[in-house]
């Protein structure tokens, strides 16, 4: 099967994440050190899909995600991953929480545990890292001591590093949602969810209220709105929309044909499965009432008389 390359190294969140997924994990893994790198080597050729963190629910948005995904590449979204985030202190064996001077992470997770490094490290430094996964290689590899990583447990078995503190989250129901981009639009599923960028035609009052009621002249439920820099000039702002729905339903593709017409510019991210706990529930379901209302329509049609 052709390989999927995924934002690491090996031992990040995304790779926890990824081998949730059967499919995926059943592929040969490419881990890649950047997300537009990742991005890249799916524009390239060099891997069929790519795997990358979009949103946390403690610290919202991946904006290099976002930024990539809208200003520097055509990928579509083609599924999304959610996992609960198990944050954890680890170091070199033998190293008690009393000897750390020095905390390395990946930015968005140490700024996830800002409560615990306030109470229990209040002294220490932070270095930035790539990745939790480096940030965990990086402290099994150096000879200085005092050092920490900041991370999920499998990076922490991979490197051989002892737990100094588990789950150390600010809050406890701490997920990250992963996405999978490729080419392509995946068939709608019954519980299908859509995101694209919105960029404003003009600076003028109402523009965003012009957005925002195509989506509520047909009921179309908003699941997130989020303004970006264009990065054409300051106070220069697209809008990230995601909404309930796939391109293939006739709805959906009303409102998009009316947005760009009339109101902004549309760049098209994808239509792509809603994950979540009960989404393969509310996928069967969709399916079987899609069935069934098929089903329906094909005997009244087959009652029209023929001319």
């Amino acid at each position: 099967m052709p390989p999927v390359a995924f934002f690491g190294p090996a031992g990040t969140f995304a790779e926890e994440a990824l081998l949730t997924q059967t499919d995926l994990a059943a592929r040969e893994r490419v881990a890649i050190v950047g997300v537009p790198d990742v991005i890249a080597a799916v524009e390239a050729g060099e891997c069929e899909i790519g795997f990358i963190p979009i949103e946390n629910s403690i610290e919202g948005s991946v904006s290099i995600t976002l930024d990539t995904l809208a200003f520097e590449s055509d990928l579509l979204l083609q599924r999304e991953v959610d996992l609960p985030i198990s944050m954890g202190l680890f170091a070199k064996p033998g190293t008690k929480i009393g000897d750390i001077t020095q905390v390395l992470s990946f930015p968005i997770a140490a700024a996830q545990c800002r409560a615990f490094l306030r109470k229990r490290l209040p002294d220490a430094s932070f270095v930035a890292a790539n990745s939790t996964a480096e940030a965990a290689a990086t402290v099994a590899r150096s000879k200085r001591k005092g050092q920490a990583a900041i991370g999920n447990p499998l990076a922490a078995e991979l490197h051989g590093l002892q737990v100094l503190a588990r789950e150390i989250a600010d809050h406890p129901d701490n997920e990250t949602r992963f996405v999978v981009v490729g080419r392509g639009i995946p068939a709608p599923t019954g519980h299908d969810k859509t995101t694209i960028v919105c960029f404003q035609r003009a600076d003028r009052p109402g523009s965003l209220l012009a957005m925002l009621q195509e989506f509520a002249a047909r009921s179309i439920n908003l699941t997130k709105i989020e303004s970006r820099p264009t990065k054409k000039s300051l106070g220069d702002y697209c809008f990230f929309i995601d909404f309930e729905g796939h391109l293939a339903e006739e709805l959906v593709a009303d409102c998009l044909r009316t947005i760009a017409a009339e109101v902004a510019h549309v760049k098209y991210l994808g239509s792509y499965p809603v994950a979540g706990a009960d989404a393969h529930v509310r996928r069967n379901a969709a399916t079987k009432a899609w069935r069934d209302a098929d089903r329906w329509v094909a005997d009244l049609r087959s009652q029209v008389a023929d001319t």
